[in-house]
């Protein structure tokens, strides 16, 4: 049976953790009563909160005393409970409004790792409003305001648990595209006559591929299986890809076609400038192909031999390639020579290095981390005086890395946050050259009816 998330319900006594947690596993199970301390050891039950599903556990009211007491014996089955937790309700009295108890508590709460959700019992009087106001010296957010004995609050409740009982259940999905330690597959692409095959050749050490000053030897694509230092790699050669409006025969759109299905199944994608042409905006379209398709990529300038003035050369094509591919930062530009074989090690080593970011994942409390200073350093805007709220932040897949947004009024997001958000999100997870997807989804609230 999976392991499903598990929710503690935190607090001082007397605040109606038991209510709370009947409340949630839809029975009875919790003795309840109005004198406090009833609780005792720790319960554990199957709760569902709409499509929620996760374990809720019940444990006894917080008292500052010392281990030796029976109180302080509860307080350490409370901390135990914490362990592995995906998070925590603390609980408060919304009708007494804050004691020292929950300050206390609250400052601890603030030293664990656990996502703390601050919720106000007994909140379906107006007397409680001054509470919830009061509430937020505790320094943990914005309060939910239930009532656990009608059943008031759930909707918002549910929202504000959502994003930590889905942010386990992606910890714990299999990632079926995970890296599997298979071999490095590795595309070579580019214009006719850029030196694909010659290179290749160079890195097999043998003439295995037919080479010319012809263009458009290679007419399919050729997978070839070897080892760069223990390590498996299939290299795959294709067909050079020109303008589409000088594409007229057959035999060559058939080629192009092969090269793109290539570029679909390989895992990292080289494209091969010609040094001596220096880079052209067909170069530019090829490049934009490969990261559509959300593949690693490297550009190379082959021929590197044969270069004139190789410094003004390399900035430059730098420089064009920053303006031309302004939608990904950081894409690795080597050179090489298939005529000398300098640089092929460099590039394989390259290619493994962007291989491992491609298939990165991160966890959630990281990205959560990361989320929480991005919005801080710079908070969303709000169009017409209305307030784009950011919520959390989950990775859906990697190969290329994928990650999902949720929040309120995202359609109004402009596209140069969601580029600010990728931006960061490159800087602070060494994800440099690498083709991210970035997903805005509101998630609907089932109780807002």
């Amino acid at each position: 049976m999976a392991r499903l998330p598990k929710v503690v319900i935190i607090g001082r006594p007397n605040v109606g953790k038991s209510t709370l947690f009947n409340r949630l596993v839809g029975k009875r199970v919790a003795i309840v009563d109005d004198k406090p301390g009833v609780t005792r050891d720790r319960r554990e039950g199957h709760a569902e909160l709409s499509d929620l599903s996760f374990t809720a556990v019940d444990t006894a009211g917080l008292e500052n005393e010392g281990p030796e007491t029976l109180a302080g014996r509860m307080r350490l089955q409370t901390e135990a409970a914490l362990d592995d937790a995906s998070a925590a309700l603390l609980v408060i009295d919304a009708r007494v409004g804050l004691t020292p108890a929950d300050r206390h508590f609250a400052a601890w709460l603030r030293t664990t790792q656990v996502p703390v959700i601050l919720v106000a019992n007994k909140a379906e009087s107006n007397a409680a409003e001054t509470s919830l106001y009061e509430a937020y010296e505790l320094g943990l957010g914005d309060p939910v305001a239930i009532s656990a004995e009608h059943g008031e609050g759930m909707g918002d409740l549910f929202e504000a648990l959502a994003p930590h009982i889905d942010a386990f259940e992606e910890d714990m999905l299999a990632d079926e595209d995970e890296d599997d330690g298979g071999p490095l597959r590795l595309a070579i692409v580019g214009r006719p006559n850029a030196g694909k095959s010659t290179l290749i050749n160079r890195i097999l050490m043998e003439e295995r591929l037919v080479t010319g000053p012809e263009a458009g030897i290679t007419r399919d694509s050729i997978e070839i299986e070897w080892q760069w230092q223990g390590r498996d790699v299939r290299l795959i050669d294709t067909a050079g890809v020109r303008k589409r409006a000088k594409v007229q025969e057959k035999l060559e759109k058939l080629s192009v076609a092969d090269t793109r299905r290539a570029i679909d199944f390989a895992e990292v994608v080289v494209l091969l400038l010609d040094a001596t042409l220096g880079l052209e905006a067909q170069d530019l379209k090829i490049a934009d192909q490969v990261l559509q398709e959300g593949r690693a990529l490297i550009i190379c300038l082959s021929k590197w031999d044969s270069a004139k003035d190789q410094s003004a050369l390399f900035n430059g094509v730098k420089a064009a390639l920053a303006d031309g591919l302004s939608q990904i930062s950081g894409v690795p530009l080597l050179t090489v020579s298939g005529l000398t074989g300098k640089g092929i090690d460099t590039l394989i080593e390259v290619a493994f290095t962007q291989r491992d970011s491609w298939s990165r994942r991160v966890t959630t409390g990281e990205l959560n981390r990361w989320f929480e200073g991005a919005l801080e350093k710079n908070p969303p805007p709000a169009p017409k005086g209305k307030r784009i709220k950011l919520r959390y932040v989950t990775q859906a897949k990697t190969r290329p890395p994928s990650f999902v947004v949720f929040g309120s009024r995202l359609d109004m997001l402009p596209g140069s946050y969601e580029r600010y958000l990728l931006n960061s999100l490159r800087g602070a997870f060494d994800l440099e050259g690498v083709p991210l997807r970035l997903t805005m989804r509101s998630k609907a609230n089932p109780y807002a009816s």
